[in-house]
């Protein structure tokens, strides 16, 4: 009976535990976890919607917190949005960078820095329609935040790509390519296949994002840039 009470008494504590590390994603006491949860919950969100559209309700139901906790560590929409479009590049750029600033040939350079770009994007189907809904909304010039964006994060990997080119074109590894051309193309070809995918499972029956057809277009992307890059 003894043995059978303390049974019954550890499961009942576990038991609680568990509804208590619940109940507190939706509190102030797992702050990491809380803010992870209302990211991934807005980036659905946003790719959905839009930041006009988007509603901060759904991404927190979605993320299992309450508005009030929500507003606890964004304190707008607005600021959600940025705080999304960080997460989205800072994780990109400390995904490349390494490999752009190593000492590898620069053939092979290029080639872990497509792997990584394109596996980066992979991972994360949603960003490019969240990003291209906030680059056609800011307009030509670009708005504040796209601007800040830009400096803080495309620009350092758009200068250590364009240093590759040139270090490749002067080993003859590579075409003489500007980068001006280059950089938006590579983009087009990773970004586009993502971006697209909805409308090609519709056209071709088949998904797009499996596994079998990832690795597929992984494969075609660096086979044809290597054939439009590589001498």
């Amino acid at each position: 009976m003894k043995g059978s009470a303390e049974l019954g008494g550890r499961v009942a504590r576990r038991h609680t535990s568990e509804r208590g590390r619940t109940a507190r994603l939706g509190t102030r006491g797992r702050p990491e976890e809380s803010r992870a949860a209302i990211l991934k919950a807005a980036m659905a969100e946003f790719s959905e919607h839009g930041i006009a559209g988007a509603r901060t309700d759904a991404i927190a139901r979605t993320a299992h917190v309450n508005k009030a906790l929500l507003y606890y560590y964004f304190k707008d929409k607005d600021a959600l949005y940025e705080a999304v479009l960080d997460h989205v590049f800072s994780g990109m750029r400390a995904r490349v960078m390494p490999v752009l600033e190593s000492k590898l040939p620069p053939r092979q350079r290029m080639l872990e820095y497509l792997g990584a770009y394109f596996d980066y994007i992979a991972a994360n189907p949603r960003f490019p329609r969240v990003v291209q809904g906030e680059w056609m909304r800011s307009g030509a010039k670009g708005n504040a935040r796209m601007q800040r964006v830009a400096k803080e994060y495309f620009r350092p990997i758009f200068e250590k790509l364009a240093d590759l080119l040139r270090e490749g074109i002067e080993t003859g590894e590579f075409r003489a390519v500007n980068p001006m051309d280059f950089v938006p193309s590579v983009v087009g070809v990773i970004i586009f296949y993502f971006s697209a995918a909805p409308l090609m499972k519709t056209l071709v029956k088949v998904d797009p994002l499996s596994e079998k057809r990832i690795r597929e277009r992984r494969a075609f992307v660096l086979e044809f840039i290597s054939a439009a890059l590589f001498r």
